[in-house]
């Protein structure tokens, strides 16, 4: 089995485990369940960057390489689940992945001179 299926389903029994069965039979439950692995992935990113010395005043802090790893795999608990909010398998994600990153490609060639909110819709 693929390592990115697998943590989609190891996500997936995470998930049910807790009572939280994905993606949600409704359009207002699919809002709530971004907006609640959205702000989960903020407070995540907010630990993340505790793990490393942003205080430019304070001596006292070192960078904690072994925390800022474990916040990472944290933040991508709460991505996958985003995306099984969203319907979207390993598969899925996989293959926006590869278009998504020629886009960017593609950008930098060009010198990404001009925003062009249509690059991206074929996704």
């Amino acid at each position: 089995m693929d390592k990115l299926d697998e943590i989609f389903r190891m996500q997936e029994a995470l998930n049910s485990r807790i009572g939280v069965e994905l993606p949600p039979p409704t359009d207002e439950e699919k809002a709530k369940w971004v907006l609640n692995y959205t702000r989960a992935m903020q407070q995540e990113t907010a630990e993340l960057i505790d793990s490393v010395p942003w205080k430019w005043w304070a001596k006292y802090q070192k960078f904690d390489e072994q925390n800022a790893r474990v916040e990472v795999v944290d933040l991508f608990h709460f991505l996958v689940s985003l995306a099984q909010t969203l319907g979207m398998s390993a598969d899925d994600i996989y293959d926006a992945y590869v278009k998504k990153n020629k886009v960017n490609h593609d950008r930098q060639e060009s010198g990404y001179a001009q925003k062009d909110d249509d690059d991206s819709k074929h996704i």
